[in-house]
């Protein structure tokens, strides 16, 4: 009996990230705007991608890592789908599930491209992936795809070991 709730427990907790990892919040830009302010405490990072985005899909991995590294330290990650609403659940959520994303995952839903990377970052042309850190009054935007290196040593930066 104690090995068959043992098994139960192991099998709950190893597929619990991958079950919250279906959740996918469709926002507009109003709340973009929110997790654009200068943050209080910690470090945030917002990732733009896309399903369609090849180095998009390729960096994912080190976002969602990072997020579960850096958590102790304060980081807030946000992967932010700038795919089409129309495609949540016939693609960006079976994506998300199928990747076991853990990390925070958006849609952005607007329409005006233009009046919402100008507000992101006015230097941002609207490639993607494009990822924007926010650490007290520091902001930094890098666009296009980033290493696990790169992507650390920014992190190790901004953040203070706990």
């Amino acid at each position: 009996m104690k090995k068959i709730l043992l098994i139960a427990a192991f099998a709950f907790f190893a597929f619990a990230p991958a079950a919250m990892a279906q959740e996918v919040k469709v926002i507009k830009m109003a709340e973009l705007e929110q997790l654009l302010k200068e943050p209080q405490e910690g470090v945030v990072v917002i990732n733009f991608w896309a399903t369609w985005c090849r180095p998009c899909i390729e960096e994912l991995p080190y976002f969602d890592k990072a997020q579960q590294d850096y958590a102790a330290r304060g980081l807030k990650m946000y992967l932010v789908s700038l795919d089409d609403v129309e495609i949540l659940e016939s693609r960006v959520k079976p994506f998300v599930k199928k990747r076991g994303l853990s990390s925070t995952v958006l849609l952005l839903d607007e329409t005006d491209q233009n009046a919402f990377i100008n507000k992101v970052d006015p230097q941002w042309s609207g490639a993607i992936p494009a990822t924007l850190i926010l650490a007290g009054k520091e902001r930094r935007l890098i666009e296009g795809k980033m290493e696990p290196q790169e992507l650390t040593a920014l992190l190790n930066k901004y953040t203070a070991a706990p």
